[in-house]
Order: C-alpha cells, then structure tokens, then sequence
C-alpha cells in the first residue's frame, strides 16, 4: 500500500503507526476459568502484563479489542467480568482509548462492557478496517485486519503463534490476521490445515505465515503457505 507505513509486530499484536493504533484479537478472557483444571492458570496476570508491555512500548492513542474479548457464550464468571474491567483501566491509565469489536464470542459482551461495541472499526488511517473476521466485511478498505482462526505454525518441532498476509486476497484487499492474544486459546496448526474459518480466507496458500520471536525479538517472514510447506 503505497503512501502508507507497515504496521508494526508487537506480541500477538500489532501497531498501526499510521493510526496510532494497537490491535489486538482474541483475548478469550475466562479461558482459564473454563479449563478443566483445579488450579488456576494466571490468564489475568498474564494478560495485563502483556497489555501492559505492549502500551509502553507502542504509547497508541487507540486500543483496538477485535473480537471474541470474552470466551464463554452463556455466562460470564465473576473473575473474568473483574479482568476485562482491569484491562480497560490499564488502557485509559495509558491515555489511550479502547474500542471493543464484537466476536462470535461476544453474546454477553454488553453486559460487562462500559461502552460502546461496534462490528467493525475503522483506523485513522482510513485505509484499513478491523473486524472480528467471521463474517464477511460490509465497509469497503484497501486493508482488513482479522482475527477469529487463531493461526499457529510449527517450525523445527516447535509450535508458535503466527500471523498471516495475504495481499489482494479478498476483493482485491490485503487481509491481516492476528494470532490469538490469550496464550491459554489454542491455535490452529496451519501444516495440517488448507482452510481455516473466516469467509475473507479462501485460498490459504496465498497467506504468507509471519512468525515473532519473543525470546530473540527477531520478526521471521516467510513466502506464502503453497511454497513453504515443502519445508516444513
């Protein structure tokens, strides 16, 4: 896209320099509590943490939710309602402003969301629209940033979260989907998958798989999933 800036990889997010945005897709807050497992498995700690860092490092002006914020559809537990509430807070500490996209998670969501909920958001830079990506779009936009399939990809024997680009994919749009931000939410293996759900995905070897190296801080793209998976 001409003109514009590349958004910028955070962790399981991105920035949008040209908007001043963050995004993020897929907190899933209450996975933990969903969990068949006694003891807790810190998603509140870890989730604020990450959100934390991730405001530090970027100082957006928009904090961009985009999608399937809760996880539970029929209820949602006490300490999941207190951890989005968190969250928020941690977001307007920041002098930034949240914006909540609904999922196909999201039935409850207005329950324990002191705001606004919208389908779809566009950023400042007019050029690209969020969603959550289970539907298909209704704005039109030179960029579409999803989430919703929860990309992983393994490497070497090794599992990790990834993002994909496809350019012109959709009506001739460059779509972006985000790998999901709550780490607790499993990922679909992309070498054991030629489809994944989101109608603005219809041939997935068109997407080139990006991978973040959070231990390094190295960013690794790779060409798109038809030529790379003879890699694999």
């Amino acid at each position: 896209m001409a003109g514009t800036t590349d958004p910028r990889i955070g962790r399981r997010s991105i920035y949008v320099p040209d908007a001043d945005a963050l995004v993020l897709a897929d907190l899933h807050v209450g996975r933990d509590a969903a969990s068949n497992v006694e003891l807790p498995l810190g998603e509140r700690g870890d989730l604020l943490d990450r959100v934390r860092q991730l405001l530090d490092r970027f100082e957006p002006g928009t904090v961009v939710f985009a999608g399937d914020i809760l996880h539970a559809f029929d209820t949602v537990p006490l300490q999941a309602s207190r951890t989005l509430t968190a969250i928020v807070e941690l977001v307007e500490d920041a002098a930034a402003s949240p914006v909540a996209v609904i999922g196909n998670h999201d039935r409850l969501l207005d329950d324990v969301w002191d705001g606004d909920t919208v389908e779809e958001y566009r950023l400042d830079d007019e050029r690209t629209v969020v969603l959550h990506g289970h539907e298909p779009p209704t704005a039109d936009a030179d960029r579409y940033v999803i989430g919703h399939d929860h990309p992983a990809i393994e490497i070497e024997g090794q599992r990790r979260p990834c993002y994909l680009v496809g350019e012109g994919v959709y009506e001739g749009s460059d779509v972006l989907v985000l790998p999901a931000f709550n780490r607790l939410a499993p990922g679909i293996l992309l070498n054991r998958t030629h489809q994944l759900g989101s109608p603005l995905i219809d041939d997935l070897d068109e997407f080139r798989p990006i991978v973040r190296d959070v231990d390094t801080g190295e960013t690794y793209r790779f060409p798109p999933l038809g030529e790379f998976r003879q890699l694999l």
